[in-house]
């Protein structure tokens, strides 16, 4: 992946839904995420922003367009290839932590690196104990994810995202649930993955003082970026 190139780029992505009319909920989308940067996209409710982040997160491939992760095209790939894509490239946090509750802390955040596959049990379980304690977390590791606060799974759930090193974390109202001193805390680890691991964080947000405090706000109205 050259280094000049984005990380992740669209060019002229629509969609549509077609129940029971056809109705356009994206208009040629044209945007790029670049190394290290700190995107949050911004937008009244039903303008679109989730529909797009499906669309990125390449959970949807049902659009118009291109889109590209670094230089290679993602549209049209088969299900297999974008889920190893997804695997290997793309962290989720969402606004609920989705960690599952019958496992440990540990055991949650080294699913994804088990799932990869490319890395003994000893090894994924050494990568997520150091990205417990990069979250500071990593005194929580062996509570069942119920026992911990709700702060602390969100960390957790961002712990979950960084297992297999992401070229670009993806968040979805990553800290609508949270009050504001656990907002305040998200967003500076968020802050601190750009610096210290280069990592591409791309965040839809309906909080104006965390879209502020990015390095860019891409704002969407009526389905198109404006």
């Amino acid at each position: 992946m050259n280094l000049d190139t984005p990380i992740l780029r669209t060019k002229n992505i629509n969609k549509y839904f077609v129940d029971p009319v056809k109705v356009q909920v994206l208009k040629d989308i044209n945007m790029e995420v670049n190394r290290g940067e700190f995107v949050s996209i911004m937008g009244k409710s039903g303008c679109g922003k989730s529909t797009l982040l499906y669309i990125l997160s390449t959970m949807d491939t049902d659009y118009e367009g291109e889109l590209f992760l670094g230089d290679r095209l993602l549209t049209g790939l088969d299900g297999a290839a974008l889920s190893e894509v997804r695997n290997q490239h793309i962290g989720f946090v969402f606004q609920f932590h989705y960690l599952l509750p019958e496992f440990t802390v540990l055991e949650n955040v080294m699913m994804p690196g088990l799932k990869l596959g490319r890395k003994s049990k000893t090894e994924v379980e050494h990568d997520a104990m150091e990205k417990l304690r990069l979250l500071g977390v990593h005194d929580q590791s062996h509570k069942k994810a119920t026992q911990i606060s709700g702060g602390q799974k969100q960390r957790v759930a961002i712990a979950r995202a960084l297992i297999n090193d992401p070229t670009i974390i993806m968040g979805d109202e990553p800290t609508g649930n949270l009050d504001s001193k656990n907002a305040g805390v998200v967003f500076d680890i968020f802050k601190e993955l750009t610096h210290e691991l280069g990592t591409s964080l791309l965040i839809v947000t309906h909080d104006p003082d965390f879209a502020r405090k990015t390095d860019r706000i891409i704002e969407m109205a009526d389905g198109a970026v404006v």
